[in-house]
């Protein structure tokens, strides 16, 4: 099994649920705040919405980051990854869910 097949595979459900929530989340508050931005609009309201996306935000990434040590699969495929790591002479191959590489990175 070639290792970009274990990163379709490697990788728990719910784990990719809260990945996309969590990216989902963040493009959100990113298309609101480039909005605010760029009409230079500094109301009480938009300050708001704003500070709510963000908190929304961090609870998704909280709750994403949160999962991984809790889930006996995330863990299994931690080990497995690590274990992949130590022993390859690949230097991007690992298993998923640890190396998701997702189309939006976090800053």
């Amino acid at each position: 099994m070639s290792h970009q097949q274990y990163v379709k595979t490697g990788i728990c459900e719910k784990y990719q649920t809260l990945l996309e929530e969590s990216e989902r989340a963040l493009a959100i508050w990113n298309e609101h705040r480039a909005e605010v931005v760029q009409s230079r609009l500094v109301v009480k309201e938009a300050g708001d919405e704003l500070l709510r996306l963000q908190a929304k935000c961090a609870r998704a990434y909280t709750v994403l980051q949160n999962h991984a040590p809790l889930c006996s699969f995330c863990q299994l495929v931690k080990s497995l990854e690590e274990r992949v790591s130590g022993n390859s002479s690949h230097a991007g191959a690992t298993i998923a869910p640890f190396s998701v590489r997702t189309s939006q990175t976090r800053r």
